[in-house]
């Protein structure tokens, strides 16, 4: 059937825009008016033309949160037995941004061509392994609706906790770039107009104050080799951590950080227990449940892990024990695993473990600033006790010189 693009107004005048599907423009103009709204202009198109000439958008991808109301709309429209392909023209109609009305256009094609759900869904490559996973149990449960409204919770746990990560970490950011700041400035204007000054005192100056002009100067004189220094290391980290061992490093390393390691492994622990849980509870088996996890938890060590625990498990141990073996868990979370397995309910405890989890970045996410500003105030102290020591260290040498002379 043909797809419609048209304007119109509706009963208030206002102006309309959109896509309609039927046989031919009458027919078009008939569903029009039929919804209140007067055609202007009705012009058949194809899909991809209508999206970015027509309406006048420009292209881009769909964002992480086009996905996770995609997923709440689906089970809305099919709870309520709305057939699929109409649910995506729906979707597609009161869409806003062009990539995500884009994906569902290829969406609804694959659908048209005969295609399954899931492989349609992956051919748009907007979709991760994992909610491909859960889709396809969907479609071969026969719950398409209650997995939609899980990958819906799923999705936006995601995001608040990045949410949450991201605000307790905007403060102290906040002042490491001030202090960054200011030490530039000291390096650059304050120290120099001091060294003006000591010169003139023709004697040896103490060697805090001698090391702090001597790299306030280097820093003024070779200053494109201080950019340049600056730019090859981040190019050299970034170029590491793009290899698969540095990034298994860094994954590994920054669990043990100081002050936030800790929430770092609860927060990608609780997303391994919560995602292997919806795995399990909706029907995949363990071994295919522990290769598609691997690829959420958004840590090639943990990821690394869990591929050992599905060799383990493919090997005929039980979880307990590669679990045990992996030792990335906490005892009191082996011991759910153990209970979860001997009462057959390892979907529900790992549930409870999440939340768990969940319940403790939480509550140290929020006082995480509260654990940054010591060590911040540590800092910011250090560095005034240097400049001080260093810039009146001479001056104060001076004084006892002139009064001894007295």
């Amino acid at each position: 059937m043909p797809t419609y693009v048209y304007k119109g107004r509706d009963a208030q005048g206002g102006l309309v825009q959109g896509m309609i599907d039927a046989a031919d423009a009458r027919a078009a103009a008939d569903l029009l008016i039929g919804r209140s709204v007067v055609p202007v202009d009705i012009v058949e198109e194809s899909a991809r033309i209508q999206l970015f000439e027509h309406l006048g958008r420009r292209g881009k991808k769909a964002s992480e949160e086009d996905i996770m109301f995609f997923s709440r709309q689906m089970h809305t429209l099919i709870r309520a037995g709305v057939p699929i392909l109409q649910a995506l023209s729906g979707l597609r109609d009161s869409a806003t941004n062009a990539g995500f009305a884009r994906m569902l256009v290829q969406l609804r094609e694959g659908l048209d061509s005969g295609r399954e759900l899931s492989i349609a869904m992956a051919d748009t490559g907007a979709f991760s392994t994992f909610y491909l996973s859960m889709v396809r149990i969907g479609e071969m449960t026969g719950r398409l609706d209650a997995m939609f409204m899980r990958l819906f919770e799923h999705l936006n746990f995601e995001k608040e906790m990045r949410a949450k990560i991201k605000a307790a970490l905007r403060y102290p950011m906040f002042v490491v770039i001030a202090l960054a700041g200011a030490l530039g400035v000291i390096n650059w204007m304050v120290i120099p107009a001091f060294a003006k000054v000591f010169n003139s005192f023709n004697t040896q100056l103490p060697l805090m104050t001698r090391v702090l002009i001597g790299f306030s100067e280097f820093c003024v004189n070779y200053w494109w080799l201080v950019i340049g220094g600056l730019l090859a290391l981040i190019l050299s980290v970034r170029a590491v951590l793009g290899t698969e061992g540095g990034r298994l490093y860094w994954h590994r390393q920054k669990m043990s950080l100081p002050i936030v390691g800790g929430t770092i492994r609860k927060a990608t622990l609780a997303r391994f227990a919560r995602s292997f849980s919806m795995a399990l509870s909706s029907g995949l088996p363990v071994i295919q449940a522990f290769s598609v996890v691997s690829q959420v938890v958004d840590n090639a060590y943990i990821a690394a892990k869990l591929e050992d625990m599905r060799r383990g498990v493919e090997r005929g141990e039980s979880i307990l024990q590669t679990a045990a073996a992996a030792r990335v868990f906490t005892p009191i979370v082996l011991q759910m695993i153990a209970v979860g397995e001997e009462s057959g309910s390892i979907d529900e405890l790992l549930l409870e473990i999440a939340e768990m989890y969940e319940r403790e970045v939480d509550y140290e996410l929020d006082n995480l600033s509260a654990r940054i500003e010591p060590l911040l105030i540590v800092c910011l102290g250090a560095m005034v006790l240097v400049m001080a020591l260093g810039i009146f260290l001479p001056i104060w040498d001076l004084s006892s010189a002139m009064l001894g002379k007295r």
